[in-house]
């Protein structure tokens, strides 16, 4: 059996975007996982496909209104988006 020498990885480290923008990777995220294109979750969620983009790319704060909306529809804890 082979043991693995190697050191772990922070989740930073495998992805730096996590550590100034957590709460769009988290979107991008459970949007993949729930296989909705941005459009969709826009109509889903009622926040424009542009904002869903802006967020996704750190470019506009998550807001915990929209986060809520955001968590409703992706069905996950809506704080992992603040």
């Amino acid at each position: 059996m082979m043991h693995n020498t190697q050191p772990a990885y922070t989740p930073e480290e495998v992805s730096p975007e996590l550590a100034w923008n957590s709460g769009g990777v988290a979107i991008r995220g459970a949007r993949g996982k729930e296989g909705l294109a941005q459009k969709q979750l826009a109509e889903l969620t009622g926040i424009a496909q542009h904002h869903i983009s802006e967020m996704e790319n750190g470019k506009r704060p998550i807001g915990k209104e929209t986060a809520r909306r955001l968590a409703d529809v992706l069905n996950i804890d809506y704080r992992v988006f603040l």
